[in-house]
């Protein structure tokens, strides 16, 4: 099916957040289309992460509005349809005894509630899930035992199985050895290529985004933002983004 490229999923009009008075955020604005692999780059305390969770509701901005698939934030119900895959380092307990399986059928429960059983629908989409991501041999492998970037591919299965139309991904390779790095990022151009999945990245790998991603969002405060992210390593505005010369090395997908 084709993909309405001019749908704008993600809006995010005049957005600032304050920590204790000292802005993180200013006067940001920025739309995400359907079908959009958007790469957000930036200096640490830029405010990526904030950003990102101003678009997931888990954070208020102190000005500005946000609309997911064209309603305002407060009035979106459809959760559903938005994935979300955070930074494993932080947020993820290598001893919680649960298999794989069991962990992405927790993407399960919110599209059809915490105390629901699982049907035979909901254990095909958490089979087809682990299948997307190439993990379905693992399925009945304690999640602890695996290695960071096969408990990656989890959580987007995770994410996956609530069919969403976009996911939204916090630094998702940290912790993750290089090879496996290198494979994740196939991983999530495959998503957005072949089943038309909007994706939303944030990551400090400058060299990745620009080869990968459809748009660049260079976030520092305010916002430069360039749909065509290799060209905007030949220009000035990196460096001054980031105050300084950035070097950033050649990955071969």
């Amino acid at each position: 099916m084709p993909v309405d490229h001019t749908k704008t999923i993600i809006e995010l009009k005049n957005i600032s957040f304050a920590y204790q008075k000292e802005h993180v955020l200013r006067d940001i604005n920025l739309q995400v289309h359907l079908g959009d692999y958007l790469g957000m780059i930036g200096p640490n305390g830029g405010g990526k992460t904030t950003l990102l969770k101003i678009m997931l509701g888990l954070l208020k901005p102190s000005q500005g509005s946000v609309c997911l698939f064209s309603q305002p934030l407060d009035q979106f119900r459809d959760w559903p349809k938005i994935g979300y895959v955070p930074q494993k380092a932080v947020n993820f307990d290598a001893n919680f005894p649960a298999t794989v399986y069991e962990v992405v059928a927790m993407g399960r429960y919110g599209k059809r509630g915490l105390f629901r059983r699982l049907n035979a629908s909901d254990k095909k989409m958490i089979l087809e899930s682990l299948r997307q991501v190439e993990m379905i041999e693992y399925k009945d492998r304690i999640i602890g035992d695996l290695s960071g970037g096969q408990q990656q591919r989890v959580f987007i299965a995770r994410a996956l199985s609530s069919q969403p139309q976009v996911i939204l991904l916090d630094e998702p390779t940290v912790g993750v050895d290089l090879k496996a790095q290198e494979a994740f990022y196939q991983l999530l151009q495959k998503l957005n290529q072949k089943l038309n999945l909007t994706l939303v990245l944030v990551s400090h790998d400058i060299d990745v985004v620009a080869h990968e991603a459809t748009e660049l969002a260079c976030v520092n405060t305010t916002l430069i933002y360039d749909k065509n992210p290799q060209d905007f390593l030949k220009d000035d505005r990196l460096k001054l983004l980031y105050g300084h010369g950035v070097k950033y090395i050649l990955h071969n997908h």
